[in-house]
């Protein structure tokens, strides 16, 4: 289980994009795929999908390390531990905030 998923809103701890917020588009290993963030620029030539091909910005892949999770609470960067909690009689795995106790479903 990561601590990072999609649809996670993360902040950037280093780099360029550095305090920039977010939302993940998709995770694929140790690194993920923020919404504008780490735009980079991509040449396409013309085909049959693409008619006019050019230039485009596109979001390349961020590593996990560099990620850290948004409180909801505060709106600060977060570190998350595991916990189990039992709800409704089913025990599930939960990611929690070491700072605010909040949790993420």
């Amino acid at each position: 289980m990561q601590k990072i998923r999609k649809g996670d809103e993360v902040i950037v701890l280093r780099g360029r994009d550095h305090g920039r917020k977010g939302k993940v588009l998709s995770v694929d290993g140790d690194k993920a795929i923020v919404d504008n963030i780490n735009v980079v620029k991509r040449h396409s030539r013309r085909q049959a999908n693409n008619l006019h091909g050019g230039i485009t910005d596109k979001s390349a892949p961020v590593p996990l390390s560099a990620l850290a999770l948004v409180s909801k609470k505060d709106g600060k960067a977060v570190r998350v531990r595991f916990e189990t909690r039992e709800t409704a009689g089913k025990v599930r795995k939960v990611r929690v905030a070491t700072r605010t106790n909040e949790v993420f479903e």
